[in-house]
């Protein structure tokens, strides 16, 4: 208890310490990183731009999208620009900025697709009472309460570990400031503070993985009695849903679910959960909709047309 904080600073080793890799990382980040912020950007444009993508599936998902273009900036910038510099360094207080930023917007995502779960299991399973159960008032709830959820999670997660004290190494084995690896560095015991982790995060993840496969099968076998193309046109929705879920909330089960520890596979499920959701998404949600690719091309149609004039 009489332990004081003298850490100012954290060193961070980054992904690899080959100066080549270093180089490819910062290629393939970038580019990564510029098609995610403008992938999530066009689909929110387009969304809002649009006056027929007015379902509720959309306005969920102009919110993801926003989560989604945020969610990878937490992270991915300051990793970007470390390939620079040799040692690689963050503040105390911009350590635990990343830390809530990245588990608010990763939290409110995870809410964002349970949501958009119930609003497909109401249009599917439901639907003579859809318009009536998914008014705008119920969107609007369902959205903000993803967003406290997701705020709510984050400042539990980081008041557990600004108030723990840091007196000793001050090296973290990964390219941004996580739970487990500031653990580690804790001159105190965290046990118990482990184990609120594993509540927190880890029962989040599981537990919403639950929910929203559960609902999906629910969904699946409500559909598999059905012939027409609606059916067929909700199943394919529904499969681009399932492999979101699948991308979103594996890395953070493997990541959460189980004891404060490091492994050595943590950086590249962490980046990969990081990365590759955020990147993806905009394209399982748009390339097999017709509503959202018909909408971007009447946007890109009057772009140009306002271009001519």
């Amino acid at each position: 208890m009489g332990t004081k904080n003298n850490v100012t600073e954290f060193v961070l080793f980054g992904l690899f310490q080959s100066r080549e890799m270093q180089l490819a990382c910062f290629v393939v980040f970038s580019l990564f990183h510029v098609l995610t912020v403008l992938g999530n950007l066009l689909v929110i444009i387009t969304i809002n731009a649009s006056k027929t993508l007015n379902a509720p599936m959309y306005f969920f998902l102009s919110h993801l999208s926003f989560a989604d273009m945020c969610y990878p900036s937490a992270t991915t910038p300051k990793m970007i620009a470390d390939t620079f510099v040799g040692r690689k360094t963050i503040s105390f207080n911009g350590c635990m900025t990343q830390l809530f930023s990245a588990h608010f917007f990763g939290g409110t995502e995870i809410f964002l697709l349970t949501a958009m779960a119930y609003d497909r299991y109401v249009a599917i399973c439901r639907p003579l009472h859809y318009t009536a159960v998914m008014d705008r008032w119920k969107c609007g709830l369902l959205t903000g309460a993803s967003w406290v959820g997701g705020f709510l999670h984050s400042i539990l997660q980081t008041l557990l570990t600004v108030q723990l004290p840091f007196c000793g190494p001050n090296e973290i084995d990964n390219f941004f400031c996580d739970v487990h690896p500031l653990l580690k560095l804790a001159c105190a015991d965290t046990y118990v503070v482990g184990l609120i982790v594993v509540a927190n995060s880890g029962m989040i993840s599981l537990v919403s993985f639950i929910i929203l496969i559960i609902s999906y099968v629910v969904i699946l076998l409500n559909l598999r009695s059905r012939s027409s193309e609606g059916p067929r046109k909700a199943l394919s929705t529904c499969g681009s849903h399932i492999v979101t879920v699948l991308l979103v909330l594996l890395p953070p089960m493997f990541m959460y679910i189980r004891p404060s520890t490091t492994l050595a596979a943590d950086k590249l499920v962490i980046l990969f959960n990081i990365v590759m959701p955020p990147l993806l998404n905009p394209l399982i949600y748009t390339l097999r909709n017709n509503e959202v690719k018909n909408a971007m091309r009447k946007l890109f149609r009057v772009e140009g047309n306002m271009g001519e004039k």
